[in-house]
């Protein structure tokens, strides 16, 4: 006997109060199973929503393109040295970007 026709059998056997159970925790099975399956594929449009923002992020300023202070300078040249800022031109953008 097939676990299909083993349960087909059980519920045969069941009261009406009992059928509604059994029907209730159904639907349950059925939704919960819907719901994971729709969270584990990711949604088209928010995929492109989050490529704009990035699209847009990297043609913001971070800090203004000439240092305010003599400590700013140092801070932008040593940061320079290390590969952590560069100045970039792209897509019409300028400012300083961090590598990563």
């Amino acid at each position: 006997m097939t676990i299909r026709e083993t349960t087909i059998a059980k519920l045969q056997q069941l009261s009406e109060p009992l059928l509604q159970e059994v029907t209730d925790f159904i639907d349950f099975v059925i939704h919960k199973h819907q719901v994971k399956i729709a969270e584990s594929q990711p949604d088209e449009t928010l995929v492109g929503k989050w490529s704009q923002w990035f699209e847009a992020v990297d043609c913001l300023d971070v800090s203004p393109f000439e240092p305010v202070s003599n400590y700013q300078q140092l801070l932008l040249n040593k940061y320079r040295q290390q590969g952590i800022v560069c100045n970039c031109l792209r897509n019409s953008c300028r400012g300083l970007v961090i590598k990563g």
